[in-house]
């Protein structure tokens, strides 16, 4: 199933639940669910998303999500992004709690640096999910659901994808060393692969993509073995890993966690074998739409458990597909 597909569907279902609702309430344009025409009465509903991000590439479309739809149900939406700063992400979240915060959606790629700070906000009797990072762990935040893929099983399935490719030993860079997410996808590969995972330390290669070519370089060319690399971010797979794959000059296959215009086009061209897209529009869409109805109809969606957004691959087969909705600003 091809990315816009199924984020279409993600977002017509949060829209039809949308409609729904609001057929459902009895108290006119201010009632449950909302509609266009009852978009200005919403604007003292303040939905806030803060989350680990960096505003690069892959977060910049959580965001847009995010923005999307609380410009459809007209509420204020407050999104910061940490950088990586666990620190910061959990004392942005302690001033939200303060500050007025109707809802908040945090990603939790380090929960127990945002555990604090999450009790503050449900102490407070304020609405939480997690987003992207945080599908074992939400309920110990006291989210009432997670908003993501499950990265054991998105690293099985990749698993499974270099089984498909006929490969032996596969390097897995985590870039960021404190993100539980990241070792979770090299886990979940280690479990289907029926050959070797190797976890590679490339802590903050996001910020140095050279140096992170270097040492990527350095390993590929210490261990013949090595025959592909299952990169966990897709700048880190077009920055640092294929011009690193470049450079050895043997038959290395690549595959990536998330997609970009780059990663798309290196897919198109045959260099990146996959990517698996976990939508993080929809992510950030359905996280604002899922806290509104929560704030607005006291209603938890998804009966305590995760709702999934991914994942799913992006190959050569359906990556012509794919290109379409960077044009329509979902990638």
């Amino acid at each position: 199933m091809v990315k816009k597909k199924l984020i279409t569907a993600a977002v017509a279902t949060a829209a039809a639940l949308t409609l729904a609702l609001a057929g459902c309430s009895g108290t006119g344009a201010k009632g449950g669910g909302g509609s266009a025409s009852a978009a200005p009465d919403n604007k003292n509903i303040k939905i806030c998303v803060y989350t680990h991000g960096d505003g690069g590439t892959f977060w910049a479309v959580a965001q847009k999500g995010a923005e999307d739809a609380a410009k459809t149900l007209g509420v204020t939406l407050d999104y910061q992004g940490s950088t990586n700063d666990a620190a910061k992400q959990a004392s942005t979240i302690e001033a939200g709690v303060k500050g007025g915060c109707s809802g908040i959606a945090a990603s939790a790629p380090d929960p127990g640096a945002i555990q604090s700070a999450m009790k503050s906000a449900s102490d407070a009797k304020i609405p939480t999910v997690t987003i992207n990072s945080g599908s074992s762990v939400y309920k110990e935040l006291g989210a009432f659901t997670h908003v993501g893929q499950d990265e054991i099983v998105a690293g099985r399935q990749a698993g499974e994808k270099f089984n498909e490719l006929g490969v032996k030993k596969i390097l897995c860079p985590i870039q960021e060393a404190a993100n539980s997410g990241l070792t979770d996808r090299c886990k979940g590969a280690a479990e289907t692969f029926k050959g070797k995972v190797q976890e590679f330390n490339a802590d903050g290669a996001l910020a140095d993509l050279n140096g992170a070519q270097a040492k990527i370089l350095a390993a590929l060319q210490a261990d013949s073995s090595i025959d592909a690399v299952f990169a966990l971010n897709a700048d880190v797979a077009t920055g640092a890993v294929l011009p690193a794959v470049k450079t050895v000059g043997r038959d290395i296959k690549v595959g990536t966690v998330d997609l970009s215009a780059d990663a798309l086009k290196a897919i198109d061209a045959g260099t990146l074998q996959f990517g698996i897209d976990q939508q993080q529009y929809a992510q950030g869409y359905m996280a604002v739409q899922l806290l509104y109805f929560a704030v607005k109809d006291a209603i938890e969606i998804g009966g305590g458990l995760p709702v999934y957004t991914g994942p799913a691959f992006v190959t050569k087969d359906n990556v012509k597909a794919v290109q379409e909705s960077v044009k329509e600003g979902l990638r």
